[in-house]
C-alpha cells in the first residue's frame, strides 16, 4: 500500500528568505522608539529595501508565503501591541524612496519623504496647497494613504498621481481620475505607495511660510503636541443625532472624559481627542482608555466612534 505524500509547509519569509533577496534586515527590532507613543513590542523582522525592485520582490515573497507586511512611516498614528508584530515591518528610508523635486507647479516626493519638510519646502517655493498640513507628523506615503488633514484642510485635493505596488509587487500608476479621497480615507487598496505627484498653485512664498507658522502655532495652543501621543485618537463621526456634538473631541469632552485614566494612559485635559501615555505606559493601558471612551460615548450619545489610531497587529 502506497504511503500518502507528506505536504511540506512553505518556508516563511524569514531572515534566510530575505538573505536570498539581498534585502537589508534585522530581527527582533524594538518598535516603541519608532512610534510617537513609545510603547509596544518588537518587530519579528525589520526590512529596509534600498530600491523599488527589492521592495517589489519582498512584497511578492510575503504574499507567496502568506506573511504579514507592515509599512512603517513616522509612527505618528500607530499603536503597537505589547507582544510586538509577527511578520515583516518595512521602512522606506533609503534615498530611492525619499526623493523630492519641483518643476513649475508640479512636485514629486517619495513615499518616505517627511511630510513636514514637504510642507515647508513647497511653501518656500511659493507653491500653495500643502500648507494646511503644517504640524502633521507623517511620511508622504502615509499621509496620502489615509488622506491626512485636519481643521485647515487635507492632502487629497493636491494629489494628481500616485505610484504604488500591488500585493503581487507590480508597479501601478494611478492618475487623479482614478483616485478617490474622503475623510481620512482613500480608495487605495495597496499599503505600499512609492511616490506621489502634487499639483500646486503658485502663490507668495513669504505669505505661505507665514501661514505655515500660523497653523502650527494654532495647533500648539489647542493640542498637546509635545506629549507621548500620536494625534487624534478618533475620527469625527460622519453623522450624529440632532443636538449631539459633531466632533469626536466634543463628544468625549461632554461625556466628562477629560482626564480619565486607566493605568499609565489618560485622556488629555487640553484636547479630549488625544490619549496621552506616561513614559512607562503599555499598549494595553492605551487600548483600555480607548475602549472606555468608545463605550461611554455610545452609551451617552448613541454615537459609535471610529478609531483614527492604527493598531498593530
Amino acid at each position: 500500500m502506497r504511503e500518502s505524500a507528506t505536504i511540506q509547509p512553505r518556508p516563511a519569509a524569514g531572515p534566510a528568505r530575505l538573505d536570498e533577496l539581498n534585502i537589508p534586515h534585522q530581527t527582533g527590532v524594538p518598535l516603541a522608539p519608532l512610534t510617537w507613543y513609545r510603547v509596544g513590542g518588537p518587530a519579528e523582522i525589520m526590512a529596509q529595501p534600498t530600491h523599488v525592485e527589492q521592495l517589489s520582490n519582498l512584497t511578492a515573497r510575503c504574499r507567496q508565503d502568506d506573511v504579514p507586511l507592515y509599512p512603517l512611516g513616522r509612527g505618528a498614528n500607530l499603536l503597537v501591541a505589547d507582544a510586538g508584530v509577527k511578520g515583516v515591518v518595512v521602512q522606506l528610508n533609503a534615498p530611492a524612496f525619499r526623493q523630492f523635486r519641483i518643476s513649475a507647479n508640479r512636485v514629486w516626493a517619495g513615499a518616505g519623504f517627511d511630510l513636514m519638510q514637504l510642507v515647508l519646502k513647497t511653501a518656500q517655493a511659493g507653491l500653495s496647497g500643502l500648507e494646511c498640513l503644517a504640524g502633521i507628523p507623517a511620511t508622504v506615503g502615509g499621509a496620502v494613504r489615509m488622506n491626512a488633514g485636519g481643521t485647515f484642510g487635507e492632502v487629497g485635493p493636491s494629489v494628481s498621481r500616485v505610484r504604488l505596488l500591488d500585493e503581487s509587487g507590480n508597479v501601478i500608476d494611478l492618475d487623479r481620475k482614478q483616485l478617490q479621497f474622503s475623510y481620512r480615507k482613500t480608495n487605495l487598496k495597496s499599503r505600499l505607495i512609492l511616490d506621489v505627484e502634487f499639483d500646486l498653485i503658485p502663490a507668495d512664498g513669504k505669505k505661505l511660510v507665514q501661514r505655515v507658522k500660523e497653523i502650527f502655532a494654532s495647533k500648539a495652543k489647542s493640542q498637546p503636541l509635545a506629549a507621548h501621543s500620536p494625534g487624534c485618537a478618533f475620527k469625527n463621526p460622519s453623522h450624529v443625532p440632532t443636538g449631539v456634538p459633531p466632533t469626536a473631541g466634543q463628544l468625549i469632552d461632554e461625556a466628562g472624559l477629560k482626564g480619565f485614566r486607566s493605568g499609565k494612559a489618560a485622556v488629555s485635559q487640553r484636547h479630549a481627542n488625544f490619549i496621552l501615555a506616561d513614559p512607562d505606559a503599555s499598549a494595553a493601558h492605551i487600548v483600555a482608555v480607548m475602549q472606555h471612551v468608545e463605550q461611554t460615548v455610545e452609551a451617552r450619545f448613541g454615537v459609535k466612534l471610529e478609531r483614527e489610531i492604527i493598531l498593530w497587529p
